[in-house]
């Protein structure tokens, strides 16, 4: 279950963990405001092994090239020996679908249960830290969601804590948000994005004189979408998605593909956003009920990679592997 910890292990481990997406407050929990993330049942895989060589899928340079898995060995597994980790992903890469959330949040649960095990707590905030140290910025929103599943709050309504972290003289805490059970579309536009660059545009965009009005109603968006999807108001929590379209078009970080995305699905969907960092990545939308099929057609049309996503009620978990070989190398 989500919410147990993550039980003591020996190599080979494997863990699987949720893509995500954010329904309301991106851009604005960078800075404090409430959140409302959904882990999504499209998952990534990582299984570690011990090697002679440490490598990703095979890539011996990896530990250079690729930063959650440099940061991962950095921060989790410094002065452990070597290892081969390989991955399987359904997620979209630099899609603003939690890829390296969930790559995170997979392998330092591996790593973890190798380490002795770890509170579900303490596993967030190992992913974090990881996603941190390979992108410079951030929120905890999307590791909190790749590890607890389903609905997670940071900073606004909600049941359970989860967890909480501090960064600086920066607060988040993450509680469980109650699930609708509804289903959601999401489509990634084919135009990848950087969320750390996405990140830094929009902290300069706020530091003019209108900065912290924008964050205010980031904010009341926010509180109230998370408070209507607790109170499975369909039609408001699609009412404040538009709105918090129009705030993220507003900070810059829209894209005419995404808006394109979200004009072809209007006629099926209650409303829909952006997901993520934008500038380029996905949209997410909340289907009218029974049209959720019609509205991944017509983004796909629209030259959209649609997914129909219901919550991922696990998160990140150990996964029965079975024992393979390590491939014979003369690295």
């Amino acid at each position: 279950m989500s919410g147990e910890p993550i039980p003591p292990g020996s190599l080979p481990l494997a863990a699987r963990a949720p893509g995500k997406c954010i329904l309301f407050g991106e851009h604005a929990v960078v800075h404090g405001r409430p959140e409302l993330v959904l882990a999504i049942d499209l998952p990534v895989q990582v299984g570690v092994q011990s090697a002679v060589r440490s490598s990703l899928n095979r890539d011996f340079e990896a530990t250079e090239r690729h930063p959650y898995f440099r940061a991962a060995l950095k921060q989790l597994w410094a002065d452990g020996p070597p290892i081969e980790v390989r991955v399987q992903s359904r997620v979209p890469r630099a899609a603003g679908l939690g890829s390296s959330a969930a790559f995170s949040a997979a392998l330092a649960a591996t790593l973890s249960s190798a380490r002795g095990g770890i509170s579900r707590a303490g596993l967030a905030e190992r992913a974090f830290a990881v996603e941190r140290a390979a992108q410079g910025v951030g929120s905890p929103g999307d590791t909190a969601a790749s590890v607890a599943g389903g609905y997670v709050s940071l900073n606004g309504p909600g049941g359970e804590v989860l967890s909480e972290y501090t960064d600086g003289n920066q607060s988040w805490t993450a509680r469980r948000v109650h699930d609708p059970s509804w289903s959601w579309v999401v489509a990634y536009s084919g135009l990848p994005r950087s969320t750390a660059d996405a990140v830094r545009a929009v902290g300069e965009r706020l530091k003019r004189s209108d900065g912290p009005e924008l964050l205010d109603r980031f904010a009341r968006v926010a509180e109230s979408g998370i408070r209507a999807v607790v109170a499975e108001d369909r039609e408001a929590v699609g009412t404040l998605l538009d709105e918090n379209q129009l705030l993220l078009a507003e900070v810059g970080v829209s894209h005419p593909q995404l808006e394109k995305l979200l004009r072809a699905a209007r006629p099926t969907i209650l409303g829909g956003k952006l997901t993520g960092a934008g500038a380029g990545g996905s949209v997410v939308v909340l289907p009218l009920p029974g049209r959720e099929l019609d509205a991944a057609r017509r983004m796909a049309r629209a030259g959209g990679l649609p997914f129909v996503v219901r919550p991922e009620s696990e998160g990140a978990s150990l996964v029965a592997r079975p024992v393979e070989p390590a491939a014979p190398t003369d690295e």
